[in-house]
C-alpha cells in the first residue's frame, strides 16, 4: 500500500504578505478579516491564508498576525507568529510600498546590512498589495518575527552572512515537505527514473547545490536533489546499479557523512564540530588550535579559523584537513552502500563554502567533475 503524498504548506513570505494585506485593508475599512486571498505568483495560484488577529493601533496604523504553516515538514518555523505593521507614509515617499524588516528579521551582511527580505518576498508583497492600494496612497510595511532571533540560533543562517534573525527566502510560495517521510518516496521515484537512463549521478543536498551544478555546466538529467535523505538514496542508487555518484553540497552538511551520519537533518544528529576537530587532531593541528576549532560556533567559523591560520603561518591546514574529510566522506559512503545492498559504487565529494565556492574536492570528486562538466560534443 502506497503512502499518501506529504502535505505541502507555504513559505514565510506568503504569511508575511497575507498579514500585510489584512492590515492594509483594515486601514481602508476597519474590518478584521479571518482570512485573505493572495496570488502566490510562483506558482501562479490564488490561495486563502488564515489571519489570526488584526487591529488598528492608532490612526493610520494597523497590525495583523499570521502563523507559519510549512506543511508536513520538519521545519522550525512551524506555528511561529508573523506580525506585519502597515501604516500610511508621507506622500513624498518615492515608492508606493516601502518594505522593511523589524525585530526577528535577519540582517544580510553580504548586502550592506539590508534586511533579509529577498526578491520573491519583495515581488509577492508589492504585487498583492498593489491590488488594494489606492493610486494616491503610500504605505510603510514592517515585518516582525517575534521568535525570529531565537529561532535563527538553530539555523545555519549566520554561516551565509544572515544574522539577528530569520530570512524571508525562497523562489516559490509552496513549502515542499522535503523532510517528511513520504517525500523520500518521491525522491526515490525520481532517482529510479533517472537511473534508467544514466549510470552516473550527482547528488545535491539543496537548492544551492543545484544552482552550483547548473553554473558548472552539469546536465540536469544527472542531478538528484536529496534534501537530508542521503543514506536511503545512496542505497537506492546502489540497488539501481549506478556506477558513480558525485556528492555536491555545503561543507557544513556533507561533513556529517565523514562521521557516519547519513540523515543530515539537525533534528536527528549533529556532530560536525567533533568530526572536524577529530580530523584536525589526526592531521597534527597543534592542540591549542584544536581547542579553538572545537569551540567554533559554526562550521563556517571553523573554516574561517583554519583559513586565517593558513594566511598567518603560510600553512595548508584547510587543504590537509578537508582533504582528509572528503576522503572519509567517500569511504564512508561507499561502505554504507556496500553494507546495505552489497554493491560497489564509486563516490566522489565536492564541498562549497558560504560564498558558494568549491574549496575541497576529493580526488575521485575531481575526476567525476571533469566527466560531468565535459562540453557537449553537439
Amino acid at each position: 500500500m502506497s503512502l499518501p503524498l506529504p502535505r505541502s504548506g507555504y513559505t514565510l513570505p506568503v504569511f508575511a504578505c497575507a498579514g500585510a494585506i489584512a492590515a492594509l485593508r483594515w486601514l481602508y475599512d476597519s474590518t478584521a478579516r479571518s482570512q485573505v486571498s493572495l496570488n502566490l505568483l510562483q506558482p501562479e495560484q490564488q490561495v486563502q491564508i488564515p489571519i489570526e488577529q488584526v487591529a488598528g493601533l492608532r490612526p493610520g496604523q494597523a497590525l495583523a498576525i499570521t502563523r507559519s504553516d510549512p506543511g508536513d515538514n520538519l521545519d522550525l518555523t512551524r506555528q511561529t507568529p508573523l506580525w506585519v505593521l502597515v501604516e500610511w507614509a508621507a506622500a513624498e515617499q518615492s515608492e508606493a510600498i516601502s518594505i522593511t524588516g523589524g525585530e526577528g528579521v535577519g540582517i544580510d551582511r553580504n548586502r550592506g546590512e539590508q534586511a533579509a527580505i529577498y526578491t520573491y518576498a519583495q515581488q509577492l508583497l508589492r504585487s498583492n498589495l498593489g491590488q488594494w492600494l489606492q493610486p494616491q496612497d503610500r504605505i510603510q510595511v514592517t515585518i516582525i518575527l517575534p521568535e525570529g532571533r531565537a529561532l535563527a540560533e538553530r539555523t545555519s543562517n549566520a554561516a551565509f552572512g544572515v544574522v539577528e534573525g530569520l530570512s524571508l527566502l525562497g523562489t516559490s510560495g509552496i513549502a515542499q515537505p522535503l523532510s517528511a517521510p513520504q517525500q523520500l518516496e518521491v525522491f526515490r521515484a525520481e532517482l529510479q527514473q533517472k537511473a534508467a537512463q544514466q549510470s552516473n549521478l550527482v547528488f545535491c543536498l539543496g537548492e544551492n547545490g543545484l544552482d552550483i551544478a547548473a553554473r558548472l555546466g552539469i546536465p540536469a538529467q544527472v542531478l538528484i536533489k536529496t534534501a537530508n535523505w542521503l543514506g536511503p538514496l545512496l542505497v537506492e542508487a546502489g540497488s539501481q546499479e549506478i556506477t558513480s555518484i558525485l556528492l555536491l553540497g555545503y561543507h557544513g552538511k556533507l561533513i556529517k557523512l565523514a562521521g557516519g551520519i547519513f540523515h543530515t537533518h539537525h533534528h536527528l544528529a549533529d556532530a560536525r564540530q567533533e568530526i572536524i576537530t577529530a580530523h584536525a587532531a589526526n592531521i597534527g593541528l597543534p592542540q591549542r588550535h584544536v581547542q579553538s576549532l572545537f569551540t567554533s560556533p559554526t562550521m563556517e567559523a571553523a573554516l574561517q579559523f583554519l583559513s586565517t591560520l593558513d594566511a598567518q603561518g603560510k600553512t595548508q591546514w584547510v587543504e590537509s584537513i578537508y582533504g582528509a574529510v572528503t576522503a572519509q566522506i567517500d569511504r564512508r559512503s561507499q561502505t554504507y552502500i556496500r553494507n546495505h545492498c552489497d554493491r560497489t559504487v564509486q563516490i566522489g565529494s565536492a564541498l562549497f563554502n558560504r560564498d558558494r565556492h568549491l574549496f575541497a574536492i576529493s580526488p575521485t570528486g575531481i575526476k567525476l567533475l571533469e566527466q560531468f562538466c565535459q562540453p557537449n560534443p553537439d
